[in-house]
């Protein structure tokens, strides 16, 4: 069996289960442990069978010294069963949301000042985290000043939040946006609620458009290349 452990819940969770359906035609059991440290205690009392293996999307941002802590846990566990353990290279949820190159046509977001954020905050993402020198923008790094606690995660599930609020694209509820997945929200919509652009009118389309971006593809690479 192939396994898929996310800390992801809610659209998060929502968001590996299309990833399955869509991209793997539901080869992958995806299974939530709620968060960092869930994962760590479940991979510490897991003895894999021989024929399993376990893809584990551990969120790291190596500025966050207890995460950093975790994931060495994580590693020196995943080293016990090589090969059956596999730590998958991922930043976070909302930064495969953030880099994708049609969030803002697709969701039709206005918010100029947190479109030019957006642009400054991923051409600085360095080793997993932001690296502030590369911010030359005044109102990004008040933006980032603003946070009681830096933390790259935070900061990029505040912007995501931010650029997906309309509740058709939003990916903070329970489940993904419908417009994400679902035959709805295209150009033309007869609703008064501002729908976008998205060029794909079929929703299993554009999710797949979205998978095939290069920030998911690079996280799901040691399971393609099983």
């Amino acid at each position: 069996m192939y396994y898929l452990w996310t800390e992801d819940a809610g659209a998060g969770l929502h968001f590996w289960k299309l990833v399955n359906q869509l991209f793997f035609d539901n080869a992958l059991i995806v299974q939530s442990m709620g968060s960092n440290q869930g994962i760590l205690d479940a991979v510490s009392h897991l003895i894999p069978h021989p024929e399993d293996i376990y893809y584990i999307a551990f969120d790291l941002v190596s500025d966050n010294q207890d995460i950093r802590n975790k994931y060495r846990l994580l590693r020196a566990l995943a080293d016990r069963h090589k090969n059956q353990i596999i730590l998958l290279d991922i930043v976070c949820f909302e930064y495969l949301i953030l880099s994708f190159k049609k969030l803002i046509s697709w969701t039709g977001t206005r918010k100029a000042d947190k479109i030019k954020m957006r642009e400054e905050v991923l051409a600085a993402i360095e080793n997993h985290s932001i690296n502030l020198s590369k911010i030359k923008d005044k109102k990004t790094l008040q933006y980032i000043e603003g946070f009681k606690r830096f933390s790259t995660e935070r900061i990029m599930k505040s912007l995501t939040l931010e650029l997906t609020e309309n509740e058709k694209w939003s990916v903070g509820g329970l489940h993904m946006g419908e417009c994400w997945y679902m035959d709805c929200c295209v150009s033309g919509h007869s609703s008064n609620v501002r729908c976008g652009k998205p060029e794909l009118k079929d929703g299993n389309e554009r999710m797949r458009l979205l998978i095939k971006s290069e920030a998911i593809q690079k996280v799901l690479k040691p399971i393609i290349d099983r």
